[in-house]
């Protein structure tokens, strides 16, 4: 693709109307294009779209496209700050119907260089985590140019433990991210925002809620646009059962949290105890798993796709493996993006798309390599897929 020049499909005069048909066709959106260019001072080339009803494709400005190659610079764009006051500017930078060229992979690395740590011992700062909640609320709702959703679900990937943990908007939530002080334990071991955090990380808050605004992060409906695309849903898919894995090889024998202190002064009969948040934290997991799976399904029920095979196997091309937990104790406290960069143990085991059948494989290793006793196995294991059932069938 010119950067400099509109990328123009070859339009020939036929029985369609001609070079100018779309232009003759839809003459006040082509005169509102070129007052709005000219009133803007924009010198953005349009070019000529080859579907009858697709309007005219936009080039990336060189100014977006130099931001995929700074990272700094990028998340300064897309940093929608702690009011949200620049999240007008990060929406109008991403979303872009109709794309030229390579447009909107153009846009997917910008995303990734605006929110993912540089590697995978990084943890992400308070701006990246930030830019995050502005990516995702700025897509929320909006169709993805193809070439763009496996980038959006590398991102969602390196955030997975603060993506695996959203059940709806909280208007009770702070902001958009939370720093890694406000994330840490406190004296019982307990935080809102997971279970094994590592120190020093920032943590986006897909939670929080605009009072009177426009801005709404809900990674569930992302989720859905991004399954769309095999590849997207392959991240997405490794990322969860990464998770899982990482989070199952971190507790105790019982299942339960290492770090719990019980509250003295908590006496009812609803008291927390070391085992209450894992059983939380793991049914979102699970859910995750189901809700994947759902998607999937949704896209030949709904007739996104007709060749559902051909999806999978897709799918399956893209999957990087297996991931098993440690057969003893881990005490590591990673950051995310380590979670989703996880070696794997091997390719996958039997069908991919049998999503239970994923988790009880690793589930029921981690059990009997660690010795958890059969009452708390049993019961762990009914909470795994009573939410992988969940995440399956609800539909949204």
């Amino acid at each position: 693709m010119n950067d400099g020049g509109a990328t123009q499909d070859a339009v020939t005069d036929d029985e369609q109307g001609g070079r100018w048909a779309w232009f003759r066709r839809h003459r006040l959106t082509a005169s509102a294009i070129a007052l709005a260019l000219v009133a803007g001072g924009t010198t953005a080339t349009i070019g000529l779209a080859s579907g009858e009803d697709t309007p005219p494709c936009r080039n990336i400005p060189a100014s977006t496209r130099a931001l995929a190659a700074d990272p700094a610079a990028a998340t300064r764009a897309l940093d929608p700050g702690d009011d949200l006051s620049r999240f007008d500017a990060v929406r109008d930078l991403l979303r872009h119907d109709n794309p030229c060229g390579d447009g909107a992979k153009v846009l997917g690395a910008v995303v990734e260089a605006a929110t993912r740590a540089p590697g995978p011992r990084t943890a992400h700062t308070l701006a990246q985590a930030r830019a995050a909640f502005g990516v995702a609320a700025a897509l929320d709702g909006a169709e993805l140019p193809e070439g763009m959703a496996p980038a959006v679900a590398r991102m969602l990937a390196d955030y997975v433990v603060d993506e695996a943990r959203y059940l709806m908007h909280d208007d009770e939530s702070g902001g958009p991210a939370v720093s890694a002080e406000a994330a840490a334990p406190d004296r019982f071991g307990w935080t809102p925002y997971g279970r094994f955090l590592a120190p020093g990380e920032a943590h986006t808050d897909f939670e929080y809620e605009q009072p009177y605004g426009p801005a709404e992060a809900d990674p569930e409906q992302l989720v859905a646009e991004l399954a769309e695309d095999p590849e997207a849903l392959a991240i997405l898919y490794d990322a969860e059962r990464a998770y899982f894995a990482h989070y199952l090889e971190r507790l105790t024998t019982q299942g339960g949290d290492p770090a719990f202190r019980p509250d003295p002064k908590e006496k009812s009969d609803y008291a927390t105890t070391s085992t209450t948040w894992p059983d939380n934290d793991l049914e979102d997991i699970a859910e995750r798993v189901g809700n994947l799976m759902k998607h999937r399904a949704a896209l030949a029920r709904e007739g996104t796709t007709d060749d559902l095979a051909a999806y999978d196997d897709a799918v399956r091309r893209h999957l990087r493996g297996t991931y098993r937990a440690a057969p003893r104790q881990v005490t590591t406290r990673p950051p995310m993006a380590a979670i989703a960069a996880r070696p794997v143990d091997g390719p996958v085991d039997g069908d991919p798309m049998d999503g239970r059948h994923q988790l009880f494989t690793v589930f029921d290793a981690w059990a009997r390599d660690r010795g958890v006793p059969a009452g708390r196995a049993a019961a762990m294991r009914q909470i795994i897929d009573d939410a992988y059932v969940r995440g399956l069938w609800l539909r949204f």
